[in-house]
């Protein structure tokens, strides 16, 4: 019994065999033909894939260096327009140093030559040295302004000295106590940076003039390895800063808005704190990538 299973097994198999045997060639050929099709759509859409994402990386690379380029334009614009209203600001100064000041003591000096008495030879050597003295500093003046002529002025003297003159401008008039600060060992800023920071300090001394009423004027340089910190601080009117619309500036909003906008194109964080009747406090941090070298 065991023999005839196994044989019985053994030719079913082999009917099998045969019947499998028996199967037509073209039905291996179809098989055959729609298994190449099918690869072949499968790479297709393989292929396409790839081909879209490289399109749309090149799309995405083409927009990045599109917007580089567009954003290096629009600094250097900015840059451009800065230099310019430094030289404007500068002017106005210059023009109004020589109508108050150069002007006035050479008008001295004048009314002193038309008085002179060469009679009285105690009197008429009075006034000669006072003349003397008045002209001396009237060229001292002109010299300091000669020196901010310079359209590179800033650059060249650098943030600390280009804002110490035009605090020594303010003070001339007479009208304000002006107080400048410093805090840890000096360095130079950025050519960039500094021309960007002298004109907001620029634009906050001409808000305090024009808006603030204020008596007192201080600016505070804090120089630290990571980080350079500048306030303007002033004690006048204030106002509402958590009232200023940001998006609606006009009047002493308009120079706020240009002075944080200004800082933010050199990544430097603009806070500004002001209270009815408090004065108004301006301060610029700049996160140094790297340690400026010492002065």
């Amino acid at each position: 019994m065991v023999f005839t299973k196994q044989y019985t097994f053994f030719k079913l198999s082999t009917n099998n065999v045969r019947q499998y045997m028996d199967i037509p060639k073209e039905i291996f050929l179809v098989s055959g033909v729609t298994s190449i099709f099918i690869m072949t759509g499968f790479l297709m859409i393989v292929a396409t894939g790839i081909i879209m994402l490289v399109l749309v990386h090149q799309k995405k690379q083409v927009q990045y260096f599109r917007e580089r380029e567009q954003l290096k334009i629009m600094f250097e614009k900015e840059m451009l327009e800065t230099q310019l209203e430094i030289q404007e600001q500068t002017f106005k100064n210059i023009s109004q140093e020589i109508h108050d000041n150069i002007g006035q003591v050479l008008s001295l000096v004048k009314l002193n030559i038309n008085t002179m008495n060469g009679e009285d030879a105690a009197a008429l050597n009075e006034k000669i040295t006072d003349s003397k003295h008045l002209i001396s500093k009237a060229i001292h003046d002109l010299r300091d302004l000669s020196k901010s002529l310079n359209t590179d002025y800033v650059t060249e003297m650098g943030l600390n000295r280009s804002v110490k003159y035009e605090l020594k401008m303010i003070q001339r008039t007479g009208i304000y106590d002006v107080q400048f600060k410093t805090t840890g060992k000096q360095y130079r800023l950025d050519q960039q940076e500094e021309l960007i920071f002298f004109r907001i300090v620029q634009e906050a001394l001409h808000n305090i003039i024009k808006h603030a009423k204020a008596t007192t004027i201080t600016v505070e340089m804090i120089f630290e390895l990571q980080i350079f910190t500048l306030k303007i601080t002033d004690d006048g009117a204030g106002f509402e800063a958590g009232k200023l619309q940001l998006n609606n500036y006009n009047g002493l909003g308009l120079g706020i808005r240009n002075m944080r906008n200004r800082a933010k194109m050199i990544n430097t964080e603009f806070t500004i704190i002001s209270k009815p009747a408090k004065g108004t406090s301006v301060m610029l941090m700049l996160a140094l990538q790297t340690p400026k070298p010492l002065l």
